[in-house]
């Protein structure tokens, strides 16, 4: 028997490995990253993306065979990571930043497990960047007064409202929504946690 579990109880996350037509379960690694702290946001996304999923597969009671998925996604401008808006005008120093500029998008992507009682484990990341178009601060604040930056590293969300700011990507789409479902697709077929019937229907 074969079991699958994404490591994060992110909405997106779970509707992005869903595209994947695999049966998966869900669960919360709870990991504390605040013990992480890297200079290199590369290797932040790595390392979390792993520790989740270590996170899970050593709390779990699984079959002979089990691949737990990990990720993780930081936004970067200028070499700092940005993180959620703490408030309004906190979003608005945000984009205004980010106006008529470009910035990075990490993801790490870790899977662990068990394959025919062999452990395996690969972790990657995933970077893409993203160029904004300039626009006035109203229309920014306009933006900001749909809620929808006050829970968005970067004060902004590509698949969703914000996607009126982005003029142009240099990488993967569902990474910047948190899951490179190209990489993930690839190392289940990797690991052989992929069935024939996948995309069949």
């Amino acid at each position: 028997m074969k079991k699958i579990i994404l490591a994060s109880s992110s909405p997106r996350r779970s509707e992005l490995l869903k595209k994947l037509d695999i049966s998966f379960d869900i669960k919360d690694s709870n990991l504390d990253e605040t013990k992480f702290s890297y200079q290199d946001p590369k290797e932040l996304v790595k390392t979390l993306a792993y520790e989740k999923a270590k996170s899970v597969l050593e709390n779990t009671s699984f079959p002979d065979d089990i691949c737990v998925i990990g990720a993780d996604t930081v936004v970067c401008f200028n070499d700092k990571i940005l993180t959620k808006p703490k408030d309004k005008s906190d979003a608005l120093n945000i984009l205004l930043s980010l106006n008529d500029n470009s910035h990075f998008v990490y993801t790490g992507l870790s899977l662990i497990g068990y394959k025919n009682g062999s452990y395996f484990e690969e972790t990657l990341v995933s970077s893409s960047c993203v160029y904004f178009s300039k626009f006035s601060k109203e229309e920014l604040i306009n933006y900001i007064d749909t809620l929808e930056p006050m829970d968005k590293a970067g004060a902004y969300g590509i698949q969703g409202k914000g996607g009126f700011l982005v003029s142009k990507i240099e990488g993967d789409f569902y990474s910047i929504m948190g899951l490179p479902l190209n990489k993930t697709y690839n190392l289940l077929r990797k690991y052989k946690f992929l069935c024939n019937k996948n995309f069949t229907k």
